[in-house]
């Protein structure tokens, strides 16, 4: 749905540090309050490489309130360790751009959080920050819920920082839309 006074179609909106997420995002976010709100389920984000962008995106619907606890950006390790208990250790021996440390995101979300449902995000979003292996636009993804063990998944994007980081609440709505109405 486009705001009044804009055409009909898709439309683009300004969210924090000068990222754009479209007016699809709008439609997943709120599938996933429905899906969200059936379960009487609440979703926690940790998020790194997106800066709360993730959240943003969530709060942005009305009535988001219904759902949505709390978002942690946890950009430094130091972060990860003080706001989510990811053990300084765990980001040593994986680094903080892996599956170990996007589970331990997830898992420390929901453990610091009242939620059912979180999500976490890990990456490298450019233009620099690349290493042998973990090139630009590498982004670890995890979710957890109550109940449900951690889960990661490996995501290789395209295209500039906000390029990577537009993908990646995209992405991460579409999966937590799909975790939350599997239960």
């Amino acid at each position: 749905m486009s705001p009044p006074g804009r055409p009909k179609g898709e439309y683009r909106k300004a969210v924090p540090e000068g990222a754009f997420v479209s007016a699809a995002s709008d439609a997943e976010v709120a599938v996933l309050g429905d899906a969200l709100r059936a379960r009487g389920w609440k979703l926690a984000t940790a998020e790194s490489c997106t800066g709360g962008l993730i959240a943003a995106a969530c709060t942005a619907v009305a009535g988001s309130s219904d759902w949505f606890e709390r978002g942690f950006v946890s950009y430094s390790n130091q972060a990860k360790t003080e706001l989510l208990g990811v053990p300084a250790a765990l980001i040593a021996a994986h680094g903080a751009v892996s599956a170990e440390v996007a589970c331990a995101m997830a898992t420390g979300a929901l453990a610091h959080s009242h939620a059912e449902l979180a999500v976490a995000v890990t990456g490298i979003a450019g233009p620099g920050g690349a290493t042998p292996g973990k090139p630009v636009g590498t982004v670890w993804l995890a979710l957890a819920s109550a109940g449900r063990r951690a889960q990661a998944e490996l995501l290789q994007f395209e295209g500039d920082r906000q390029a990577v980081r537009e993908q990646t609440v995209r992405h991460a709505l579409v999966r937590l839309r799909q975790w939350a109405a599997e239960g």
